[in-house]
């Protein structure tokens, strides 16, 4: 048996500040797309913004159903919109926010499995890492990969 331990580098900042400028337009980009969050359930709007190697940048929003799970988070909004209208172009980051009754979340947010997966196939289609930021409003915590959220998601290199 052998055992060995992950772990996960994360840069922590405590405002947009210390970014530089195309990180912080998407992170008020993440926080516009809160607006057109449909969570008449949860009440928890969840806003995403992904930068693409051209300059781009795609907002997505969480788009609850009353047939839950249906429904679809920001992330995978964001990511699968961006890789259907831009499919050569890979993503090269993407900042997630959310609020509740219009007031942005304390903490940051962190995306879902199926987002991490859904990102990590991303990445991993371009060959190209892609800047996770995670939004709170008195922190921003950030990833320099998807493999760093997800070390052991699925490979589709792996030859099935």
């Amino acid at each position: 048996m052998y055992r060995f331990d992950l772990i996960i580098p994360v840069i922590e900042y405590s405002s947009t500040e210390e970014l530089d400028g195309k990180y912080k337009n998407i992170i008020k980009s993440a926080y516009d797309a809160c607006s057109t969050s449909y969570a008449p359930f949860s009440k928890f709007c969840v806003g995403a913004a992904v930068l693409l190697e051209n300059g781009e940048i795609i907002k997505g929003s969480n788009q609850e159903n009353v047939a839950y799970p249906s429904g679809l988070c920001a992330e995978r909004v964001a990511v699968f919109y961006a890789n259907s209208f831009y499919p050569a172009i890979p993503v090269i980051a993407i900042a997630i926010a959310a609020s509740v009754a219009g007031v942005p979340c304390k903490e940051p947010v962190y995306p879902c499995g199926s987002c991490r997966q859904s990102l990590l196939q991303s990445e991993q289609r371009f060959g190209k890492n892609i800047r996770v930021f995670m939004v709170g409003s008195e922190k921003i915590r950030m990833v320099e990969s998807v493999k760093d959220l997800l070390p052991l998601g699925f490979d589709f290199e792996l030859g099935w």
